[in-house]
């Protein structure tokens, strides 16, 4: 009888019972970016605007701006705090008389000299250090003496060496620049999968052709992160640096005319300057590194 129980009810003994066959409704693949219309159309504007990276940022700007107004008039010393709308005035004033752009011109082409030697500088050793291993040897002892020294402290025999001008600002830029494009670069080099240096090697690539074919576009995020660190020890080695060009020489770019500011006590010309610092350091990591991140390793799918 309990066989036959078994048999009508579709189970066997000693054989797992058997599930019932059912069916789940699957959703559209939209499904979720409809959800977010949806979830859109239910917010308010001011909860949408706020949803916008840009707005919530000029937001804390704002903010900032406000707090600064109101601390600096209630200090009421315009020598040691002046007011936003100051700072702001002779910010573009500066603009409109031209010196603060011809202070800017000055200091981008003494960077963009220096910048541009220690990346070829950076991607020489990092060729040589992927090639032998004596020239990981060097690099390695080079990079635990030298990146740990401060460019600024390369000031005083720069002068001795190349004397008051472009050369002396250039030699300490490339050193902010070589040591950490150099290693970022070389770690990127050396997280480059085996199957990859084996199809390059398949090919008959080696030298310049291996690295150029093979390892920089595997190892491009960690050298744009190495460019990038390059760009912000550059940026300000060369302004503390100009800041003792204008005691020496009396001329030099932004670094100078914050220092000649100073010295004549227009403070607002001075937070003007280091705006200009601010603002011209936001936008080569927007503009620049962004959009080389968008159409690089983004766009390719290394990054996400």
């Amino acid at each position: 009888m309990s066989t036959l129980s078994h048999a009508a009810s579709g189970v066997i003994p000693g054989e797992p019972p058997v599930r019932p066959e059912y069916e789940i409704d699957l959703k559209p693949f939209n499904h979720e970016a409809n959800s977010n219309i949806a979830l859109e159309k239910k917010l308010s504007l001011a909860q949408r605007l706020w949803r916008i990276d840009g707005i919530r940022k000029m937001g804390i700007l704002l903010v900032l701006a406000l707090v600064w107004e109101v601390a600096a008039r209630v200090t009421d010393n315009d020598l040691l705090l002046p007011t936003f709308v100051q700072t702001f005035e002779a910010f573009v004033a500066g603009i409109a008389n031209g010196e603060l752009l011809e202070r800017v011109s000055v200091s981008l082409g003494v960077l963009l000299q220096g910048y541009a030697l220690g990346i070829v500088m950076a991607f020489m050793l990092t060729t040589i250090a992927v090639s032998t291993q004596l020239g990981r040897d060097i690099l390695s002892t080079f990079t635990a003496m030298l990146n740990p020294l401060p460019a600024i402290a390369l000031l005083p025999l720069a002068l001795m060496w190349f004397g008051l001008g472009e050369g002396s600002l250039i030699f300490v830029l490339v050193h902010s620049v070589l040591w950490p494009l150099a290693l970022n670069t070389f770690s990127g080099f050396q997280g480059v999968p085996a199957t990859l240096r084996m199809a390059g090697r398949n090919y008959g690539l080696s030298g310049i052709g291996y690295v150029v074919h093979i390892l920089i576009p595997a190892a491009l995020p960690s050298i744009l992160s190495g460019l990038k660190v390059g760009w912000a020890f550059a940026w300000r080695t060369l302004i503390a640096a100009e800041l003792v060009f204008g005691a020496s020489s009396g001329e030099g770019g932004l670094g100078w005319y914050i220092f000649q500011n100073r010295n004549e006590l227009n403070t607002d010309k001075v937070f003007a300057g280091l705006a200009m610092v601010i603002i011209l350091g936001l936008l080569v990591e927007g503009l620049i590194f962004k959009t080389l991140e968008r159409v690089t390793i983004r766009r390719w799918g290394i990054q996400h």
